[in-house]
């Protein structure tokens, strides 16, 4: 039995997973811990240079050679990627394009996984990803799945994108985005994405941020003292 609370929130790509992890912990007083972007500044190490995927050997090299830590700042998560801040690279369509990928190899899942358990062994935590109830935290108290209709995610995950500076990606490439990355992620080998048997479904499509930061804070709330 945990002596520690651990809420996991898993779901698809663009679901809105990490603001509702953001306002949940805000809200509970618990860390923060966003596993996706540690997949995305492996990906971006492997990008800048130039990893095989493929290759064993370079992989796991290229991991030996990544240190990754965060830093919060009014409960919003920045990672650095051997002491660079690169919280906002990470979101650009280049990493968007390759993390699933890179996500799904075997040798990052298993060294991302490790970093992750360590961080929530002894603190109470609000997690997201792909495969936290499954595979990460199997034991953690509360589960979550979200889900929203994709036309609405890609408008606002394009939305996001606009407001951040990136007027050259077009609504029908991050359509096409979220439809791969939906499909690399459930179909993967390694931790494939699917819903955990005892994990609450959250299904946004039309909620306000509001609406299932409350929802999702009655669950919880059953499983505080």
């Amino acid at each position: 039995m945990r002596k520690n609370l651990v809420v996991a929130i898993d779901g698809y790509s663009s679901c809105g997973k990490s603001t509702l992890a953001k306002a949940l912990a805000k809200k509970l007083g618990f860390i923060y811990i966003d596993s996706g972007s540690m997949y995305r500044a492996v990906t971006l190490y492997f990008i800048r240079n130039q990893i095989n995927i493929n290759d064993p050997e370079a992989v796991a090299e290229a991991l030996h050679n990544i240190e990754l830590n965060f830093h919060s700042r009014d409960y919003e998560s920045h990672i650095t990627l051997n002491g660079e801040e690169v919280s906002e690279e990470i979101r650009q369509m280049p990493v968007s394009e390759n993390v699933s990928e890179v996500s799904a190899n075997k040798l990052v899942r298993k060294e991302m996984v490790k970093q992750q358990q360590r961080m929530g062994k002894s603190k109470n935590i609000v997690m997201d990803g792909r495969d936290i109830g499954t595979t990460v935290f199997e034991d953690a108290q509360v589960k979550f799945f979200m889900t929203a209709d994709p036309k609405i995610r890609a408008e606002r995950r394009y939305k996001e994108l606009q407001s951040k500076g990136d007027k050259t990606t077009t609504l029908e490439e991050v359509f096409e985005n979220l439809a791969h990355r939906d499909y690399a992620d459930t179909t993967r080998k390694e931790s494939p994405l699917t819903r955990a048997e005892d994990a609450i479904i959250l299904d946004n499509t039309e909620l306000t941020e509001k609406e299932q930061l409350d929802f999702a804070l009655n669950m919880v709330h059953q499983h505080l003292p």
